[in-house]
């Protein structure tokens, strides 16, 4: 078994000249960089006073899903002779806030939908996603359900 490590760095930018004086008084905006990579821009959900137009950390869980779903998928594909032509996926994830401001998720549900180049590949096609989700690092690591609806269609000649 290997290990591996991941570092990030996360700012917080917010301090809007009082720091954290009162509930109004700063922004939640935040950064995260990670070295040799572009910045992330993230703030809360606009719900908890958050800007609209960064990511939040809701958005980061379940774009970390959908795409560690989509790349062991690709690569399941890709040593199972499954010629995948594109992919895409519209992931929506469910949180429940509770009564004291605490929240969790409680489901997140992949749509990924995909080409592939030949109709004699489709039943391995959507097999592979089963076998993508039991692989995917992330979904094995969340205590909430994951949800693989796929839409698998054959390119036309």
């Amino acid at each position: 078994m290997r290990d591996h490590t991941y570092e990030v760095r996360m700012d917080w930018t917010g301090n809007a000249g009082s720091g954290t004086a009162s509930y109004q008084s700063y922004r939640r905006d935040f950064t995260i960089e990670s070295a040799g990579k572009p910045l992330i821009a993230g703030s809360s959900d606009p719900a908890f006073h958050g800007d609209p137009t960064r990511y939040n950390p809701d958005e980061l869980l379940v774009a970390s899903l959908s795409s560690c779903h989509m790349l062991w998928y690709l690569h399941l594909c890709s040593v199972n002779e499954v010629v995948v032509l594109s992919y895409s996926d519209h992931a929506t994830g469910a949180m429940k806030e509770n009564p004291d401001g605490s929240g969790q998720f409680v489901s997140v549900r992949l749509n990924p939908k995909v080409t592939i180049s030949h109709a004699d590949a489709l039943q391995r096609a959507e097999a592979l996603h089963e076998e993508a989700h039991k692989l995917c690092f992330i979904a094995r690591s969340v205590n909430f359900p994951v949800e693989v609806v796929p839409q698998i269609e054959v390119a036309a000649v």
